[in-house]
């Protein structure tokens, strides 16, 4: 079981074994979706009788955080695991308790703008650089709030998949 909260609206539970091509299962009731994969970042998708056109334009895997556009309307998505729900209920949310000690590149790509520098405060989802990957343009934003310790790579620089961009303080 999965909780998706869509902007700052109050989640909604998905199973993930209810998720077919067909249907969609989203707090007990079943909605009927025809899905089609556009590219790796984009998706048709048929909803009763809606068209929609999905687009990731954000991803932060660990923060299980994405911004899409749909139909060109951006919605900030967040989702919850069943790990994720049980350490809420204990008082142990991962994202309030963890400190992040850096940042890495989710992808390999080139430093298209650098907006902080050593010594700057940063809050939780304020951006930090532009990553170019694949055509698109990326924003890697803070996953917490911290100080910028040292950037690690200069505007144009080509980065690879898990190297090091930011340290924190």
């Amino acid at each position: 079981m999965y909780k998706v909260q869509v902007n700052q609206n109050e989640a909604v539970e998905i199973d993930p074994t209810e998720i077919s091509s067909f249907r969609v299962k989203i707090d007990d009731k079943i909605h009927h979706a025809d899905v089609h994969q556009i590219d790796h970042r984009r998706i048709s998708m048929l909803l009763e009788t809606k068209s929609y056109v999905a687009e990731i334009t954000d991803y932060n895997e660990t923060m299980k955080e994405m911004t899409i556009k749909i139909n060109n309307h951006p919605y900030h998505i967040r989702l919850q695991d069943k790990l994720d729900m049980m350490l809420k209920s204990l008082g142990m949310d991962a994202g309030q308790t963890s400190k992040v000690n850096e940042l890495k590149a989710p992808m390999p790509g080139l430093v298209l703008e650098i907006r902080v520098k050593a010594g700057d405060n940063v809050k939780k989802g304020d951006p930090l650089l532009v990553l170019e990957a694949m055509k698109m343009e990326n924003i890697l934003k803070s996953p917490a709030d911290g100080t910028i310790q040292k950037v690690h790579v200069q505007k144009s620089a080509a980065v690879e998949k898990n190297q090091i961009l930011i340290n924190f303080a």
